[in-house]
């Protein structure tokens, strides 16, 4: 076996390792409890589901140079599935264009077993639990944060996607305590860059909620633009 093979195999060994340890977190008492309850009453239009009702782990490519940082799962979407973005229309949203510029092999995610794959890519979260309101406590986002961590440094992606300013300032706050950030905090954009003292990259990106989809702030020419100078900026 090549050494490229091995460092594969090895890569991917840690990435479910973690991924595992993710699902297994007990950090944060309300989500758990949270969680648990949407799991048991769950929607009328899921009632045949049997729910996910757990921290939702990473998803994509172990050897990803592109990481997309999203906000936190759906309520009846990850938190349902089992996967990041999956069975929502912000994940519909997502994927749509996500497929449109090569970084996943189908437009559709509906469930685990639809096999969806990632491109050079992977999907993380500022908090790993569906929150109430959809708005996670400070603690919580800091009690996610050693999983956001342990997500870069096993990847050491090229270039961060922050879906959402949250998502953003989460983001500068783990290359300022890295030291890979120590100037004047950029101001979140959708299509803003910002380039790292280690020199990777920080692109920003309006969420694909609905609230930011059904009001036009978010198109998919948009979101299609940003992933794109992503991929441009990770072969860079």
């Amino acid at each position: 076996m090549s050494s490229q093979s091995n460092r594969s195999s090895q890569s991917n060994r840690d990435w479910n390792k973690l991924n595992q340890q993710i699902a297994d977190c007990t950090a944060c008492p309300r989500l758990v409890v949270y969680c648990q309850e949407i799991a048991e009453t769950k929607r009328k239009s899921f009632v045949e589901w049997d729910y996910w009702g757990r921290p939702v782990p990473n998803f994509g490519d172990s050897q990803a140079r592109i990481l997309l940082v999203g906000l936190a799962p759906a309520a009846h979407g990850a938190n349902r599935t089992g996967r990041m973005f999956t069975g929502d229309r912000s994940g519909d949203f997502l994927f749509e264009a996500m497929h449109a510029v090569g970084l996943c092999n189908q437009p559709d995610s509906n469930q685990k077993s639809d096999g969806l794959q990632l491109i050079d890519c992977a999907i993380t979260a500022v908090c790993h639990c569906a929150p109430p309101a959809n708005k996670p406590s400070t603690e919580e986002i800091g009690n996610c944060r050693n999983w956001l961590d342990q997500t870069v440094d096993l990847l050491e992606p090229r270039v961060f996607i922050a879906l959402g300013q949250l998502a953003w300032n989460e983001t500068l706050k783990v290359a300022r305590e890295r030291g890979w950030w120590v100037t004047r905090k950029p101001q979140f954009g959708h299509g803003e860059v910002v380039t790292l003292d280690n020199g990777w990259k920080l692109v920003g990106s309006y969420h694909p909620s609905q609230q930011n989809t059904f009001t036009g702030k978010l198109t998919q020419r948009m979101l299609r633009s940003v992933l794109r100078k992503a991929q441009r900026l990770a072969e860079s």
